[in-house]
């Protein structure tokens, strides 16, 4: 049986909600964001929650500060400043029916977009439900991607699906694009590219952030860490564009965190439109080794 309790401290918060089904857990600040802070099995130590807390990070913009705290969150794409940045440090709104949390903050007053999250947990087993929605309250089209941003906890392995492998005789195209920013550097020991998978690991002694962008047509990211494994599965929209030079999937690292970020279609989204993008997560307590071999045996 699911329930859920208001007025919870967790963490920098008084107000945040605690939605348990007796298996897993969340918890959402409602103090700012929305921001997703927790999931993980309940019971556990707090060092189990799949998503990491970075407090040190505020970067000031000409909307006031914003502060990447950690979590999951909700976000516009395409990343540009200040748009991607406007500060949510306000209470937000949410409303509770059921299993259902939706979470409804202000209009930013930059943007003129509102963000909406529902979220639902099921009765039993691990599997949640997020939908992420950006409306358009302005008077002009605007075009962007819904992008959603899960920063994951210290010391685990981000790990993404390749296309299937075919023979250079069965397949002459393309499969799909991968995007490298300025600081890419695809030496870093972080990384593993492998033929059917592709990981990036956490390391807290590197400091030095990666970050790659690829169109994931298999729909599905992991995170495995401590012995469980975090999955997240979404839809992916053909034949319609996506940001970053056409990708639906990026993920970063630092010395702090790693981020799995998962992105709708980019769509010219008119005044009073909607868009939205559905992740469904689930957990598992799976070890899945390090190297190709035993990832392809746990997938």
């Amino acid at each position: 049986m699911v329930q859920i309790e208001q007025g919870i401290a967790y963490r920098d918060t008084t107000n945040s909600l605690r939605i348990a089904n007796g298996t897993v857990e969340l918890i959402i600040s409602t103090d700012y964001g929305p921001r997703i802070l927790k999931y993980g099995f309940v019971g556990d130590p707090d060092e189990n929650n799949v998503f990491g807390r970075w407090d040190g990070i505020t970067l000031q913009t000409k909307l006031g500060d914003w502060h990447i705290r950690g979590g999951h969150r909700l976000w516009i794409a395409p990343e540009t400043a200040p748009k991607s940045y406007e500060p949510d440090n306000s209470p937000v709104p949410y409303e509770i029916a059921g299993n259902l949390i939706i979470l409804r903050p202000q209009t930013e007053p930059f943007t003129h977009i509102r963000k909406e999250i529902q979220l639902i947990l099921s009765e039993e087993g691990t599997h949640v439900t997020v939908a992420h929605t950006l409306i358009n309250e302005g008077v002009f089209p605007v075009e962007m991607s819904v992008w959603a941003v899960s920063v994951m906890n210290k010391n685990g392995i981000a790990i993404f699906p390749q296309e299937p492998y075919q023979s250079h005789s069965d397949n002459l195209l393309p499969v799909r694009p991968l995007v490298m920013w300025a600081y890419t550097d695809l030496t870093d020991p972080r990384w593993t590219w492998g033929k059917k998978f592709l990981a990036l690991r956490q390391d807290p002694a590197l400091s030095e952030p990666q970050k790659i962008g690829f169109l994931n047509r298999q729909g599905w990211a992991a995170y495995a860490r401590n012995g469980i494994l975090f999955t997240k599965r979404y839809h992916v929209e053909r034949g319609l564009p996506y940001p970053d030079f056409h990708v639906n999937t990026e993920t970063f690292t630092n010395a702090e965190m790693l981020e799995i970020e998962t992105m709708g279609a980019l769509k010219l989204v008119e005044p009073g439109e909607i868009i939205s993008h559905v992740e469904t997560w689930e957990l598992q307590r799976k070890e899945v080794g390090k190297t190709e071999a035993e990832w392809e045996a746990a997938f």
